[in-house]
């Protein structure tokens, strides 16, 4: 194998496939990126058994041939070279040659015949979504995943289309956000849970441009394909929260406040709440709803905050605490410049929502505050 290739090809190629490397084996060639020529064109491969992501990329291939590499080890190199060609190529002893300007590298190289394949997808169902679409999909979710493996259904985004509206949903137990979207081309329903850690793999991949992204759906499978790259994973088993019965569909009280106000809010009561003293304990803040204002409090060992802003008011005046980091991980994924919170009583859950545009929903649940 004899290949050249720029700097900034090859390492684009390396960025998107490393985090399909396992950190955690007893085998090897996990730990590997396999390396295959095909006429001009240089595939990389990186499989942990659970998620599997292909690039391929435009190279000067002087002589086909394959091989595997410790990935860590190829990726640094890489990286730390000067940007310009780059000589790959395996010489007589089985050893992989870095050449670049003044530099040389050899690094062993193993088998590619014991690199695992990636699974061969048989799609049931699939959808196309333009890049940048799927990717604010994922951004307005993928925070509220939960990261407790003891319920690993949970550690994933349901994909649900469902009357030609794809829905994605990510629940914790303690909140749920959802980001719809209006699908142009009638497609067949399908319900799947993709792991977080495959989404945020493709968050990273994908780009915000309009070019459009497959998904295709198998049993126990999913595939994202792009025009360059092609990512595999698992889907993960289980029965999904029925998030839909879960929402309030009416409010005792309603505040709509500008975005940006509330989350510096936020922002600033999240100093004293994330006591650095105290950091094994969590202290909720205080929401106090008043007719034009809403009073923001906590107070703990480190010290007290308060924080009062003005909005506009719907209902009954109310009292309430929540985990302050859930409210400002909502405020974050909005763009929009105003949103609605809506309430009920003090033990039940919150909603906030954009004001203008009605695909995005965001749910917390309340925190018993100490009398």
């Amino acid at each position: 194998m004899r290949v050249i290739c720029e700097k900034e090809k090859i390492l684009k190629g390396i960025n998107s496939v490393i985090n399909g490397v396992s950190s955690k084996t007893t085998m090897p060639i996990l730990e590997g990126i396999l390396i295959q020529t095909n006429d001009n064109e240089l595939k990389l491969t990186t499989y942990d058994l659970e998620i599997g992501i292909e690039y391929i990329l435009d190279a000067k291939i002087e002589e086909q041939g394959n091989t595997v590499v410790n990935a860590t080890m190829f990726s640094e190199i890489i990286r730390k070279l000067p940007s310009t060609e780059i000589k790959i190529s395996i010489n007589e002893n089985r050893l992989l040659e870095i050449e670049c300007e003044g530099s040389l590298y050899k690094l062993s190289t193993m088998n590619p015949d014991e690199f695992p394949e990636l699974p061969k997808i048989n799609v049931d169902n699939s959808i196309e979504i333009e890049q940048t679409v799927l990717k604010n999909m994922i951004r307005r979710t993928i925070f509220a995943v939960s990261t407790e493996e003891n319920r690993p259904i949970f550690t994933g985004c349901l994909f649900e289309v469902l009357e030609n509206k794809l829905n994605v949903v990510a629940v914790d137990g303690y909140r749920l956000a959802i980001k719809s979207n209006v699908i142009n081309e009638k497609v067949t329903g399908f319900c799947s849970v993709i792991p977080g850690k495959t989404l945020n793999e493709v968050n990273k991949i994908i780009s915000d441009s309009f070019e459009t992204v497959k998904i295709g759906i198998s049993k126990n499978q999913a595939l994202f394909e792009m025009e360059n790259c092609k990512i595999v994973t698992r889907l993960l088993d289980g029965e999904f929260l029925k998030y839909s019965n879960t929402i309030p569909t009416a409010w005792e009280t309603r505040i709509k406040v500008n975005k940006s106000n509330i989350q510096d809010c936020f922002e600033r009561i999240l100093l004293i709440s994330s006591s650095s003293i105290e950091k094994e304990k969590k202290y909720p803040v205080k929401i106090n709803i008043e007719i034009g204002k809403v009073i923001i409090s906590c107070a703990n060992q480190t010290g007290d905050a308060k924080e009062e802003i003005a909005v506009e008011t719907e209902g009954k005046e109310l009292e309430i605490g929540f985990n302050p980091r859930f409210f400002l991980d909502a405020l974050k994924a909005i763009d929009d410049e105003e949103v609605y919170i809506e309430f009920g009583t003090n033990r039940s859950p919150c909603i906030i929502k954009p004001v203008e545009n009605g695909d995005y929903i965001y749910m917390i649940l309340p925190i018993k505050m100490k009398e």
